[in-house]
């Protein structure tokens, strides 16, 4: 069983905690705080666990040719790429607040810091857990200075292999083994057959006392729902209000109905997962007095005669008898009584019958 731990205050995971739902807002909020304060609300009424964000300090992100790139896309907010992020991206003082209006509305708040600055300014706004992107999964002295924060890590691993996790779990855990993986890959929207599922079981093996999780940029909910089935103790998703609107993101989110769908299932999900014990359930036993077949005499049975297989088969029987599965034990048996053809075969009717119990 994967190891557990306090992701946030009060919310635990791993082991069998119920799966942490983050609904990823990322940089969909359009650059309008307001917007930003919807979609946290939204997050909340559908039943996530935490709202995210995408916190960067540009001039630590990109280099100065990277901002000064001209961006001519038809989701860009400005000329340059610069321009377009630093639409895109809140003050300090704005994330304050919207921290402040998540912690008063009831979700958990946090955001991925895209830089090391980044992650200074959100251990300063005291978020409860780190959130590392894929595009910083292979960054070690990044890794190595935010796990050496001591709040728990959620690690993304779009764009790496097996060998670079590996490398991630050797760098954060004798540091800080308060962390989980999370499955991705990193394109958007995602097509099924890029998104490895099997990978999730792949990491539970190699990193057995850590959980693991997926994030998803897939249309839909099905594929993160099969996501918690193979046992996904963090689920991600990018969310929106419209994915109509400019941002090349918006098309692989999900819209409320879809983030509150998703709760919704992944929540049946977790019910339906149950215990591993096979055994004849309460709410099966209606059916089983209904339908439960029994033995019955095959043929007439006179009193003293010693059971063969050929005098026994198996029906639906009034009363109840021997299951099914006891045919073979009463071959060899002796009857004390006459038995009717067509007749349940009782444990009154066989002599010294000892009853096996189940295990």
């Amino acid at each position: 069983m994967a190891r557990e731990f306090e992701l946030c205050p009060g919310r635990r995971i791993g082991g069998d905690q119920p799966c942490f739902i983050i609904a990823e807002i990322g940089q969909n909020h359009q650059g309008d705080l307001d917007i930003a304060k919807r979609m946290i609300r939204m997050a909340k009424d559908c039943g996530a666990d935490c709202a995210k964000f995408q916190k960067s300090e540009l001039e630590y992100k990109f280099n100065k040719k990277a901002l000064e790139r001209p961006y001519t896309s038809k989701h860009s907010w400005g000329k340059t790429y610069g321009e377009h992020k630093r639409h895109l991206e809140f003050s300090h003082d704005q994330y304050r607040e919207l921290k402040k209006y998540a912690e008063e509305i009831g979700i958990f708040f946090t955001a991925s810091g895209m830089d090391e600055m980044a992650v200074e300014f959100l251990h300063e706004l005291d978020v409860p857990f780190f959130k590392v992107g894929s595009g910083d999964t292979n960054n070690f002295p990044y890794l190595e200075k935010t796990a050496k924060k001591g709040r728990p890590m959620v690690i993304s691993s779009g764009m790496q292999s097996m060998n670079t996790m590996h490398q991630v779990y050797q760098i954060v855990k004798p540091i800080n083994p308060n962390f989980c993986i999370l499955q991705c890959t990193s394109a958007y929207p995602l097509q099924p057959e890029d998104v490895n599922l099997r990978v999730i079981s792949a990491y539970q093996s190699a990193f057995p006392d850590i959980p693991i999780g997926y994030s998803g940029h897939e249309t839909g909910i099905a594929i993160s729902v099969a996501a918690v089935a193979m046992g996904a103790k963090v689920v991600e998703r990018h969310v929106t209000l419209d994915k109509t609107w400019k941002g090349s993101d918006h098309q692989a989110s999900l819209e409320p109905s879809e983030l509150a769908e998703l709760v919704k299932a992944i929540r049946t999900v977790e019910k339906a997962m149950g215990s591993p014990i096979k055994q004849l359930l309460p709410c099966e036993m209606a059916c089983n007095e209904k339908l439960g077949k029994s033995v019955v005499a095959k043929v007439a049975i006179p009193e003293g005669t010693i059971l063969t297989l050929d005098m026994l088969t198996v029906k639906v029987g009034e009363p109840k008898g021997f299951p099914p599965e006891s045919i073979f034990d009463l071959v060899g048996q002796k009857v004390k009584t006459n038995i009717e053809e067509d007749e349940t075969i009782t444990e009154q009717v066989v002599e010294n019958h000892v009853k096996k119990v189940k295990c």
